[in-house]
């Protein structure tokens, strides 16, 4: 498939827009989903709380999230990422709100199962996006610019929330948060249009499709999403992204515990040294959006574009993450956990653009979902297990090395199930499928 024309200006501006509204939508939810970790002190001490019942509040929004995924995918495939993640920020704005005014832990847990159930349309309705206005060989850039808005809102939580607690006071941050939700929602809800709903010129058509996908993608019904569920590239991309996603949560829940406990680190001392890994992070979700389009731009497919960069992100990542558990320097054992988060986050935003590249004509949103419900079953079980080993062993190290046998196992998931584009075989869908896999395998 020939390298489609430049973008004309009127994609181009609707390219940017969505990007930076993917990425405000994005940091807000990597702030708010965040809040409670980072106010637990202060919202335990007011509402008497144990801390085995903070661990629920602190779980119940991870479980929330990933069941969530089931039917969010097929809804954004079915009516569109512009009212779904619009709805989506509503809700979860109106849960975040909700945190500040509750009375009770029954209270709470139910604000943060409705701040789970909100936040689940953010991340498939970005690959959604992506895969509407931009060209299949620029998207690996388009994914990494949006997905590190969840790298860059966790780097922000801490000193954000915090700063608003001093001021104010933890329910006024909750409700300062909401608002802030609610006036993205209605930026998104006012500025996006879905594909379809844009009058688009011939050549505008050709660049965002490059001939090789439908102008408008099929309306999926819910036989055509089961039949999902039979490709072994679907199992693929699930179990590798719930390894990707449990390394990503060990550190995002004991990476200040890790420092404190194992490294003997000061809490002065922590607020800073923990900041270095999420800018790595950061860094990573940038730089190999960049790469995976260099590659299929170069002489990789478009799935191989994904599939080993992904693989060998993955390997990278365990050996460091093994290194960093032996070290005796904490300089060397910093520096091992940012390189390994990197690496991760290189993988984790590989995985997404790789949805793109291999769900079926109208199937980017449910494709995505089922994988991000595989992630975050990895990533609510992360912090559980973290903590279980920790309590038996009385040491780090047989932690981070099953997060590091996590990481290798994911490799080699996505090296043997992740084969190519994903085929439903259905009859509505078996003509687009075999055209759309054929242009993506001679690419």
């Amino acid at each position: 498939m020939p390298t489609p024309t430049p973008p004309l200006a009127r994609i181009k501006a609707i390219q940017r827009a969505s990007l930076a509204m993917l990425f405000a939508s994005g940091t807000i939810s990597t702030v708010d989903r965040a809040a409670l970790a980072i106010a637990n002190p202060l919202i335990r001490h007011d509402m008497g709380l144990s801390i085995a019942e903070m661990g629920v509040l602190l779980s119940a929004f991870l479980w929330a999230y990933a069941f969530a995924q089931l039917p969010i995918g097929w809804l954004i495939d079915r009516f569109g990422a512009r009212w779904l993640l619009a709805g989506g920020l509503a809700v979860w704005s109106s849960a975040q709100a909700m945190c500040g005014l509750v009375g009770s832990a029954a209270q709470f847990g139910l604000a943060r199962v409705v701040l789970g159930v909100g936040e689940a349309p953010q991340f498939p309705t970005g690959a959604s996006v992506v895969r509407d206005w931009f060209a299949v060989r620029e998207r690996g850039r388009a994914t990494g610019i949006y997905l590190s808005a969840s790298y860059f809102g966790t780097g922000l939580a801490a000193p954000l929330v915090t700063f608003l607690m001093l001021q104010f006071s933890w329910r006024a941050m909750f409700l300062i948060m909401g608002v802030a939700g609610w006036v993205v929602a209605l930026v998104w809800a006012a500025r996006y249009r879905n594909a379809g709903e844009v009058d688009l010129n011939a050549a505008e058509q050709h660049y965002r499709t490059g001939n090789a996908e439908r102008t408008v993608a099929p309306k999926i019904n819910l036989r055509q999403w089961r039949g999902l569920f039979g490709s072994v590239t679907t199992w693929g991309l699930v179990l590798g992204f719930f390894g990707m996603i449990y390394v990503n949560w060990l550190f995002n829940t004991w990476l200040p515990g890790y420092l404190q406990i194992a490294r003997h680190m000061s809490i002065a001392r922590i607020g800073w040294t923990a900041a270095i890994p999420y800018l790595f992070a950061v860094a990573g979700a940038l730089s190999a959006g960049y790469v995976v389009d260099w590659l299929a731009n170069w002489r990789l497919s478009l799935v191989n574009s994904r599939k080993i960069p992904a693989c060998v992100c993955l390997v990278v990542q365990a050996v460091l993450i093994g290194i960093a558990g032996f070290v005796d320097s904490n300089a060397v054992a910093v520096a091992c956990v940012s390189v390994a988060m990197f690496c991760g986050t290189a993988a984790s935003t590989i995985a997404w653009s790789a949805i793109s590249v291999l769900a079926p004509a109208g199937c980017t949103g449910s494709l995505g979902a089922l994988q991000n419900f595989g992630g975050y079953l990895g990533g609510a079980l992360a912090p559980i297990v973290t903590g279980l080993i920790v309590q038996h062993t009385g040491s780090f190290v047989p932690a981070l090395l099953t997060g590091a046998g996590v990481s290798l196992a994911a490799s080699a998931v996505y090296l043997v199930l992740v084969r190519g584009p994903v085929e439903i075989r259905d009859d509505a869908f078996a003509p687009s499928s075999a055209s759309l896999g054929a242009g993506r395998n001679g690419a």
